[in-house]
């Protein structure tokens, strides 16, 4: 069974930080294309940012520049640095494949307000 844990969301500041962390369990983590997404009410899954197995990375307009998304094949885990978190950063945030997706975690809030 698939199993996504994600975690490191909260409130935080605009212009604030976090570190997101997604530990994978249930897949051979190390040969998939892994990625961030994000919801908000009423709205389908957005993606914020994807990595190759290889490591390659891809970010949405949205975020480029502001987000660092990388892996640990080791510990099964993919992460998502988010800087200068803006007000329109807030949702929540899973993790999942990229081209093969399972059913998704409970995802982690992400909520910027002053």
């Amino acid at each position: 069974q698939v199993q996504f844990v994600e975690s490191g969301g909260g409130l935080v500041q605009p212009a604030g930080s976090l570190r997101l962390s997604c530990v994978v369990s249930g897949i051979m983590f190390s040969i998939y294309d892994m990625g961030w997404y994000r919801q908000t009410p009423g709205n389908e899954h957005e993606t914020v940012a994807v990595i190759s197995a290889g490591g390659i990375t891809n970010y949405a307009d949205s975020v480029k520049g502001r987000a660092t998304i990388s892996r640990d094949n080791a510990k099964n885990t993919v992460y998502l640095q988010m800087n200068s978190l803006k007000p329109e950063d807030t949702a929540v945030y899973y993790c999942n494949g990229r081209f093969k997706q399972w059913r998704w975690g409970q995802g982690t809030q992400v909520t910027v307000s002053s």
